[in-house]
């Protein structure tokens, strides 16, 4: 049976598209949209017993919706990974409700799951430092070794994402003292580069066997092309492996302990949002396993009539 007519197939793939240029999503975000919404229509073709045209789609009921919900849930999807779900659906019909003039309430009023955050872990700032000394020895070519060191510096002391870092161009190099970053949802933020990052890339770049180019990547692999997340990946689990520490030592968890030790020093909170690229201070709060406790610390300390 085809899962859904040529014309909901275009738009299917129009919306992608539209999700990758204008608002910049990432080929992995395209994915896994692209899995969730198929899935979804699919579902919806088994459950009228037709193809899923613009037509039937528009004519999709809160029944429907709780019909799809019901098989995610005993198949043993996730409150998560159903939410995750649900928003890519609703993220597709709100686009395609306003190109094709229907009504889509039915679908974007279907109630997400409820599921408890999970607080990311930072690394505590002794377990930072020892990452920073350890990814060294987890290569034989000293320009490897400090290029991985260079990576693991700005994740941690700039709090870059790991694709923010690998995006870095030869023409950035030298480091400035401040880097202008383009992030999620192409929004710029300026990010202070600390004298120990700024050495850290220098030392990679002397050791470096291949070319500096301007328009090439910064960060090179083995043999010369762009340096993929994955290799950082690896030296992360062999130095976490190497210290002891548990599974959530990950690149992305530097991200997180940059936020942390900032705002456990006594850092502003609004300014850290700023340094993330966070539009959402509550995201900022999550972000750096902010509770109550620290907060109300911060307070006594700083106002004047506390």
């Amino acid at each position: 049976m085809t899962l859904f007519s040529p014309a909901c197939r275009d738009a299917l793939q129009l919306w992608l598209e539209r999700l990758g240029g204008l608002e910049d999503a990432s080929a992995n975000t395209l994915t896994a949209y692209r899995g969730d919404v198929t899935a979804f229509l699919a579902f919806m073709t088994q459950h009228s017993g037709g193809p899923q045209g613009l037509g039937a789609l528009s004519r999709i009921t809160t029944a429907d919706m709780r019909a799809w919900m019901a098989a995610e849930r005993n198949s043993g999807t996730g409150a998560r990974s159903l939410a995750r779900k649900l928003s890519a659906v609703k993220n597709f019909y709100r686009w395609l409700a306003e190109r094709e003039g229907f009504e889509p309430a039915a679908v974007l009023l279907a109630r997400s799951p409820k599921f408890q955050k999970k607080l990311p872990r930072p690394l505590a700032p002794e377990a930072a430092r020892a990452v920073l000394e350890t990814v060294e020895l987890q290569s034989q070519q000293d320009w490897v070794a400090a290029r991985d060191v260079a990576v693991v510096t700005l994740l941690y002391g700039c709090g870059l994402r790991i694709s923010e870092a690998l995006g870095l161009k030869g023409a950035e190099a030298p480091l400035p003292p401040v880097l202008r970053i383009l992030g999620k949802g192409r929004k710029e933020r300026v990010v202070p580069v600390l004298p120990a990052a700024r050495d850290a890339v220098a030392r990679y770049l002397h050791l470096c066997p291949h070319p500096q180019e301007a328009d090439a990547p910064l960060f090179r692999g083995v043999r010369g092309g762009a340096l993929n997340p994955r290799q950082i990946q690896g030296v992360m689990a062999r130095t976490r492996a190497q210290l002891g520490l548990p599974a959530t030592a990950t690149p992305h968890a530097l991200r997180h302990s940059f936020a942390t030790h900032l705002l456990e020093a006594g850092g502003d909170l609004r300014a850290i949002q700023e340094l993330l690229g966070h539009a959402s201070l509550s995201t900022t709060q999550a972000y750096t396993a902010v509770d109550t406790t620290h907060l109300m610390e911060v307070y006594n300390k700083a106002h004047p009539k506390a």
